[in-house]
């Protein structure tokens, strides 16, 4: 005989106690739990960068809450619709039969996750992860989905008591709308006025005082060439850290020398003026130029503007091939626009970088067509990260059409950028979304790890762009619409840099790429957000084409880079 009882008394089907599984149902539905199974098993796949245990922990604990909510959602969905429930005993099996398929599915990913992970990590010339990491993955996944729940539980109930509170007042849909209405207000309220703001003062204040760090590997320059010297119109002191180790750091006339066998070459000018060094965009642009008058640069044969990232960084592994392959004839100039880090930069001050580039772009060619064509330097443009998508928004090109600089080379430039999104929606199709052809190759040429610059029937023109993009580099590869369909990079055949065991999954893949930026320089060079020197000279060779450089030659001068590794 069977017997059914309202939940929380005993339910028996011949001589099994079916308690215990109502509780469970209770505690957490069994539609959530599968939903929250399949979106863990999902996280644990590859993507675009290899993940610490910590990284994938935290990332398959968002991604079971995410998952469990979606499956409380359609859940709430379907008896809202009023559509047909199964009976109390039917659901307690339900219940049983899920728990079991969670378990097995949750099991059999975490096995694989350490083999998917060792896919990309093999291929990016790293350690294999460790045997337990499974163990810790799933531990820290769960701390932060039950972190995540209290927090969904704690949601849930503000509705409640909002809701029962208004329905004294107003009719039942009404109050439940507005006790929603009133949760999300007073959780987005805590979230923003809280969290992000006092996140965001302590990371300014800790970017600045990092920002004004005096390393004991840098000083002063002595040469006048370079900013900061006691001949420079700028303070040492207010370069800012980044742009001290630029001014620092790189070859000098000795070390050009020494490669060209004692023939005669300069000292490579580098100008750099730091956030500090003056009130204004325009007074900072204004000194970058004064300086460059000061110290020759319109003398030297290759001018170069680099934008650079977030925390004014101008990356040496792209400048120091630069200055070789010119035998030091090159002058390099930079105004930093901020101390936080790209990311940070591209939320809190999205502007800020366009407008300095933009004015500092605007001094500088002004002052160059004033100049005699046969007696001033070729202008180009330099930009890694955010500072590549800031130097593409520097110029216009209607602008400099009548008398046009000699050519730029970005490198990573992220997802954001429409100049970079129109080229690649634009590429041939026979060319991939990882590695595009855009039109002939006249103007715009796409490379990676390999340089794959010379085109087919292609030549280049009087004005020559280069984009260095690795297809790991989540940076520029993050898809914001990979939250509903699977991106065109995924497409056969893939990037050499990306896993073949990567598959798109709804939502989940979108959070494994957002992991993907947060890791995207915790890599070898050469590959994800790493670039290497070697791959700058194929782009600088390409975009200036120097002069009196063989084959052998190039690959000793890469030679000099392999300790960079």
């Amino acid at each position: 005989m069977k017997h059914d009882y309202p939940h929380g008394n005993m339910v028996r089907y011949g001589k099994i106690p079916l308690t215990w599984l109502l509780r469970l149902e209770k505690l957490f539905s069994t539609p959530g739990l599968l939903t929250a199974t399949l979106f863990f098993a999902a996280s644990l796949t590859p993507s675009l960068i290899p993940r610490t245990y910590l990284m994938q922990g935290v990332l398959s604990g968002v991604s079971l809450s995410v998952g469990y909510a979606a499956g409380v959602l359609g859940q709430w969905l379907w008896a809202y619709l009023e559509l047909p429930e199964p009976r109390q005993l039917v659901e307690a099996v339900i219940t049983l039969v899920a728990t079991v398929i969670c378990a097995i599915i949750a099991l059999v990913f975490l096995a694989r996750a350490s083999e998917w992970q060792d896919s990309i990590r093999i291929m990016m010339e790293m350690e294999p992860v460790n045997n337990a990491r499974p163990f810790a993955v799933g531990a820290v996944a769960i701390a932060v989905f039950m972190i995540l729940h209290a927090f969904g539980v704690l949601f849930r109930l503000t509705i409640h008591v909002s809701s029962n509170w208004l329905k004294r007042r107003i009719p039942r849909r009404i109050s439940n709308l507005i006790g929603l209405m009133l949760a999300v207000a007073i959780f987005w309220s805590l979230i923003n006025g809280v969290l992000v703001k006092y996140g965001m003062r302590l990371a300014n204040a800790s970017y600045q005082k990092f920002d004004a760090l005096v390393e004991s590997n840098v000083s002063a320059p002595v040469n006048p060439v370079r900013t900061g010297s006691a001949e420079s119109l700028l303070d040492w002191d207010e370069l800012g850290r980044a742009g001290r180790q630029f001014v620092s750091w790189g070859p000098r006339r000795a070390n050009l020398s020494t490669f060209f066998s004692g023939e005669e070459t300069l000292d490579p000018i580098r100008v750099y003026v730091g956030l500090n060094s003056a009130d204004t965009v325009e007074e900072r642009a204004e000194l970058a130029l004064q300086e460059l008058r000061r110290v020759g640069a319109f003398e030297r044969s290759v001018l170069v503007i680099a934008t650079p990232t977030g925390t004014g960084m101008v990356d040496e592994a792209a400048i120091n091939p630069l200055e070789y392959l010119h035998r030091g004839d090159v002058a390099t100039v930079a105004v930093q626009y901020s101390y936080l880090a790209s990311w940070l930069s591209l939320l809190v001050e999205p502007d800020y970088g366009k407008e300095t580039a933009q004015i500092l772009f605007d001094k500088i060619y002004t002052y160059w067509t004033e100049l005699p064509k046969d007696d001033r330097p070729k202008l180009y443009l330099y930009g890694l990260s955010l500072g590549a998508l800031n130097s593409q928004l520097s110029a216009d090109i209607y602008d400099v059409v009548g008398d046009p600089f000699q050519g730029a080379l970005w490198a990573g430039t992220p997802f954001a950028s429409e100049r970079w999104q129109n080229i690649t929606m634009n590429r041939k199709p026979t060319s991939p979304a990882w590695l595009p052809i855009f039109r002939e190759g006249s103007v715009i040429r796409f490379m990676n790890q390999w340089n794959t610059l010379d085109l087919p029937d292609a030549h280049w023109g009087p004005i020559r762009y280069v984009y260095l993009q690795y297809a790991s580099d989540p940076v520029t590869f993050f898809d914001p619409e990979a939250l509903y369909r699977e991106p065109a990079w995924m497409d056969y055949p893939r990037g050499p840099d990306v896993s073949h065991e990567l598959r798109w999954y709804p939502i989940v893949t979108l959070f494994q790429l957002t992991v993907d930026m947060a890791a995207a320089v915790k890599v070898p060079l050469g590959y994800g957000h790493r670039y290497a020197p070697e791959n700058y000279i194929d782009a600088w060779v390409a975009v200036t084409a120097p002069k009196g450089w063989s084959d052998e030659e190039i690959e000793r001068l890469k030679a000099i880079y392999e300790h960079w590794k």
